[in-house]
């Protein structure tokens, strides 16, 4: 699988940021993370994911077992059986809930494994060489979160649950093996789309970055063409075609349509716009054709997508199980306080 990175500038296009969305309450979780901690890790044993929609500075690393739900990682809301295994980058909001459990409360027996550390870990002198590169470029990418599956799931469930038996010296080289692990792996797709993504271009071909740029500065030109895009790299349009599909391991149709709905989807959860005026924003100049994609990419209507979403942002987080630990950011008269006791088991490495 090959990775596309985004533009810093989709964040000027898309306007307000998603960590405090108009018509959302999300939630800033207080992890566990010291100065001390090179991470942290949260053993959970039958979990019902009773905690809201949130972000926080620290990637995190989810690793499930045993239960089947639906996911939501930006704007991405897909469904999970059995088991899930997602890096998420800073800030990107994300939540896990169950559709397994009995309405008599009894539920499948279920683990969740979560590995939390520092945005600026790999800052330091030593984790910024050579040989930590791959694992640093990983860490770059993960702000649109990533889901990894096949061999590298089962490889690394063994590593994660390995981790829990482990403190010292000897975990932080498992905790390193395990990056290492996934910063190899091909068995990997993003989840949330292009416009979550806040860093800059990370692109190694240079006229590629040239077309890249064009493209997501343009996404929202209803009358924007492939030639016009090839015409900036003086390329034939069938050749520019063919490099494009090769860097990005989509076509230009494909990519460009990602963009378009990644940004509807973000206008539905920021605002209260129409979904006529969000397709005409969008880039799409044809109503029925915008519901048409948006059903077929995104499983369901424009208005059921921004229902289902909001239905998941209810939580009374005065009666939390772990005081403090998630805490609304429009709310100022409350300090974020750091819990004392977490209600899962807690280590720190």
């Amino acid at each position: 699988m090959k990775f596309i990175p985004a533009a810093s500038e989709l964040g000027i296009l898309a306007g307000q940021s998603l960590t405090n969305p108009t018509d959302m309450k999300i939630f800033r979780e207080i992890t566990p993370v010291k100065k001390s901690d090179v991470f942290v890790i949260l053993d959970s044993y039958n979990v019902h994911f009773d905690y809201p929609i949130h972000n926080h500075p620290e990637y995190e690393l989810n690793l499930v077992i045993g239960s089947s739900g639906n996911r939501i990682v930006g704007d991405s809301i897909e469904g999970y059986a059995k088991k899930d295994l997602v890096l998420l980058g800073p800030y990107l909001y994300h939540k896990w809930d169950r559709t397994d459990i009995r309405p008599d409360g009894v539920a499948p027996d279920c683990r969740v494994v979560t590995i939390q550390f520092d945005e600026h870990l790999f800052d330091s002198t030593l984790l910024s060489k050579g040989p930590f590169y791959r694992i640093r470029k990983l860490l770059n990418r993960s702000n649109r979160g990533i889901c990894f599956t096949g061999a590298t799931f089962d490889q690394a469930q063994t590593l994660i649950t390995g981790l829990t038996r482990l403190q010292g010296f000897e975990s932080v080289l498992v905790f390193l093996q395990l990056l290492e692990l996934l910063a190899n792996s091909t068995e990997c797709r993003f989840l949330a789309s292009e416009v979550f993504r806040e860093y800059a271009l990370d692109l190694d071909n240079h006229r590629m970055e040239i077309a890249y740029q064009y493209v997501v500065r343009n996404f929202n030109n209803p009358d924007l063409k492939i030639g016009e895009v090839a015409e900036k790299l003086h390329m034939a349009e069938s050749t520019f075609s063919h490099f494009f599909k090769k860097n990005t391991n989509k076509s230009f149709t494909h990519f460009l349509l990602d963009l378009r709905l990644g940004y509807a989807c973000k206008q539905l959860l920021e605002s209260d716009d129409n979904v006529g005026n969000i397709c005409l924003k969008s880039g799409f100049n044809n109503l029925a054709n915008f519901n048409r994609l948006f059903r077929k990419y995104r499983r369901c209507t424009p208005l059921q997508y921004r229902k289902q979403y909001k239905m998941r942002v209810d939580f009374d987080w005065s009666h939390q199980l772990t005081p403090y630990q998630f805490v609304p950011e429009d709310n100022g008269n409350h300090p974020l306080l750091k819990p004392e006791d977490y209600a899962t088991k807690l280590a720190h490495n």
